[in-house]
């Protein structure tokens, strides 16, 4: 068992000690952002936790390192709860019954698909005609699911986005395609806006907001990122 600790305390300060100059300016700034605010609002425990571990799962996750999903399986179950308090019942459904398994598996796809030398992910990235498909159909099932969430939750709509874009975006990140990125930051735009109204109506939830606005951040770079990689 101390030798299992061991390994993993190695890997996990051998995937953090790669980071870029801008990704370990904005991880630092914005887990300290998150503690103080959190702090100083009387936030939500859950709340600050569940950005901690969702902004490290983001960060490593855009590196295309593999123990990004160790922070993810923990980032799943703990905002799964965030979302049953605050009604958003298809968010929690996503992280609990989606999220959570999807980690398990994009580990053992992901660890068939490194680089030897820095041992991150081999990039890829869809056709365009698979892309147009992608992007309708998510379109379109967003809109049935925000009229069914409707008689249920709470931002039904905004729920609804984040939840089948979500779906899709999981589905591109084990698959490694840039993809992904677009699908994330519509999943984060929207994502801030209903965490900030859940806010603004009583929520002890600030840090889950600059948790999104953090996650919106890393979607843009990122994705430049993944284009200059793929172009290389």
């Amino acid at each position: 068992m101390n030798n299992i600790r061991i390994s993993l305390k190695i890997s996990l300060k051998r995937e953090f000690e790669n980071l870029g100059l801008f990704e370990t300016i904005l991880y630092f700034v914005s887990i300290f952002l998150i503690v103080f605010v959190s702090v100083y609002l009387k936030d939500n425990l859950i709340a600050t936790l569940s950005a901690f571990f969702g902004i490290s799962y983001t960060i490593l996750a855009g590196r295309g390192k593999i123990y990004c999903y160790f922070f993810g399986l923990v980032s799943s179950l703990l905002y799964s709860y965030l979302a049953f308090k605050n009604g958003f019942f298809g968010n929690f459904a996503l992280n609990l019954f989606y999220y959570f398994p999807c980690q398990l598996v994009g580990f053992f796809i992901w660890k068939k698909h490194l680089k030897k030398n820095s041992l991150e992910i081999i990039k890829t990235k869809l056709q365009i005609k698979n892309r147009v498909l992608v992007f309708v159909s998510a379109f379109i099932l967003s809109l049935l699911t925000g009229f069914i969430l409707d008689y249920f939750g709470n931002m039904a709509y905004f729920d609804a986005i984040c939840l089948i874009f979500s779906i899709f975006a999981m589905v591109l990140t084990v698959k490694r395609c840039i993809e992904q990125w677009y699908f994330w930051i519509i999943v984060n735009f929207f994502s801030v806006l209903m965490w900030f109204f859940a806010y603004l109506n009583g929520s002890k939830c600030f840090a889950t907001v600059i948790m999104w606005f953090v996650y919106l951040i890393l979607g843009f770079y990122f994705l430049k990122k993944w284009q200059k990689d793929i172009q290389a």
